[in-house]
């Protein structure tokens, strides 16, 4: 038995592009998030900075005028709003100089390499002065620093939950695409190896696949069933082929050891004999010639009715000589036919329904006119065919519970259909045990001149 892994080579490439693809996916969003959501941080961080210099900038103004001048302002509340900012406080007098600012716990350190803001300070609708911040490595406020680390690791954290879901759904996905390949695989691999037995049975899959694996296990029935018919056309054959050669064999040693004399009789039943072996080897090569027919077939317009008419004149000593009434009603019924092989479709119905009709019935043909065909009928009063058997008349070698007791190869029926198939018609059978068989064969019309 060979070895079942999770994933074979088609499978693991599968669960490979789904992979990358969903990681693919996964990565542009993750990147579209975090660039839209460090915009959207950076703008708040900027607007928070401007709102600390305005603040500021007001401190400073409201302090002025508190003090009556920058000498004795209080700028303690100014640096306190710098430094919850994340900025140091400069503030400059209208000579440009620098005024004192107190410091204040907590203060930003002393690196500064963020962005430089400064606002014009106005008391009393003058300019007085110049707020300067510097702010601390570009960077936002401690909150909004854990803020943005904190959905730089959710949407990491998301990412790898949705990478570990699209591993598991890839795999799963790989091994339900699969799995039915694998077994119509294996299944293929014993049926070339000979057994005849392997079959898919019921898959879970998709539908495309189930329905391969119908149609092989449908293939694989069909194929069973050829084989069991080749071996019993062999061994009908053999058994046909047997009884004349015997005869044969055993006539001329008795010729050829003077045990008895080249009369008449003993040289015509040796002549029936050859005539048996050659009706057994016609039957076969008509099959072989019924299935290329198509390649050969040459059709032209004409009347099945004539068809029919010159093929029963040739057939009715043969029903007369088996005691066989056979009637004729035959109307015109233009048709595009191959003459030749619509003759051959209604000898091996006709020779069919004497076969199984005893002395005395009736076989009855017809032709007829339809909208869209020209009809043959032949129907017989015989013994008809059991309704189990009904789907199988027009098998190769096919014989039925029947075969015993009526001489045959079992293939005119299957010449039928291949004849008839080859004209682009179709040919059906309903039947009723003790009641006859009914063929009914329809050919195509002739195209409108």
């Amino acid at each position: 038995m060979a070895e079942r892994r999770l994933l074979g080579p088609t499978g693991v490439r599968l669960a490979v592009a789904t992979v990358a693809v969903a990681l693919a996916a996964i990565g542009l969003l993750a990147a579209l998030t975090l660039a839209a959501a460090g915009r959207d941080v950076s703008r708040l961080g900027r607007a928070q900075q401007e709102h600390a210099l305005t603040a500021t900038t007001a401190a400073a103004a409201d302090a002025y005028q508190a003090g009556g001048g920058w000498a004795a302002a209080d700028l303690r509340v100014a640096a306190l709003l710098a430094a919850d900012g994340q900025a140091a406080l400069t503030v400059l007098d209208t000579a440009g100089h620098a005024v004192p600012v107190p410091a204040v716990s907590g203060g930003v350190p002393a690196t500064l390499s963020g962005p430089v803001l400064s606002a014009a300070v106005v008391a009393g609708g003058h300019r007085v002065g110049t707020v300067v911040l510097h702010f601390y490595r570009a960077a936002l406020p401690t909150r909004d620093v854990q803020l943005r680390d904190a959905l730089i690791r959710t949407v990491a954290v998301g990412a790898g939950l949705a990478a570990l879901l699209a591993l598991v759904v890839a795999v799963g996905l790989s091994r339900w695409i699969t799995r039915p390949v694998a077994s119509l695989t294996s299944a293929v691999r014993a049926l070339e190896a000979g057994d005849r037995s392997a079959r898919v049975g019921a898959t879970r899959g998709p539908g495309e696949v189930a329905e391969l694996s119908a149609a092989f296990d449908r293939m694989a029935d069909t194929i069973a069933r050829e084989d069991e018919l080749r071996r019993v056309v062999v061994a009908d054959v053999a058994h046909e082929l047997r009884t004349p050669l015997a005869i044969l064999q055993a006539g001329t040693e008795a010729l050829v050891d003077g045990v008895a004399r080249p009369t008449p009789r003993v040289l015509s039943s040796l002549h029936d004999e050859v005539l048996r072996l050659g009706r057994i080897v016609e039957d076969l090569d008509t099959l072989a010639a019924a299935e290329a027919a198509g390649l050969r077939i040459d059709l032209r317009r004409a009347d099945l009715a004539d068809v029919a008419s010159a093929t029963l004149a040739a057939l009715r000593p043969a029903c007369t000589a088996a005691g066989v009434h056979l009637v004729e009603q035959l109307a015109p019924a233009p048709a595009q036919l191959d003459t030749v092989r619509a003759g051959q479709v209604l000898t091996n119905l006709l020779t069919n329904a004497v076969k199984f009709t005893p002395a005395g019935g009736t076989v009855t043909v017809t032709t007829a006119p339809a909208p869209d065909a020209a009809v043959l009928v032949v129907a017989d009063t015989g013994t008809g065919i059991p309704p189990e058997e009904l789907p199988h008349v027009f098998d190769r070698f096919w014989r039925g519970q029947d075969a015993g007791r009526v001489a045959g190869s079992g293939i005119g029926l299957a010449v039928v259909r291949a004849l008839v198939d080859a004209h682009g018609g179709s040919v059906s059978v309903t039947s009723r045990v003790g009641a006859g068989t009914r063929f009914e064969v329809r050919f195509r019309r002739p195209p409108v001149a």
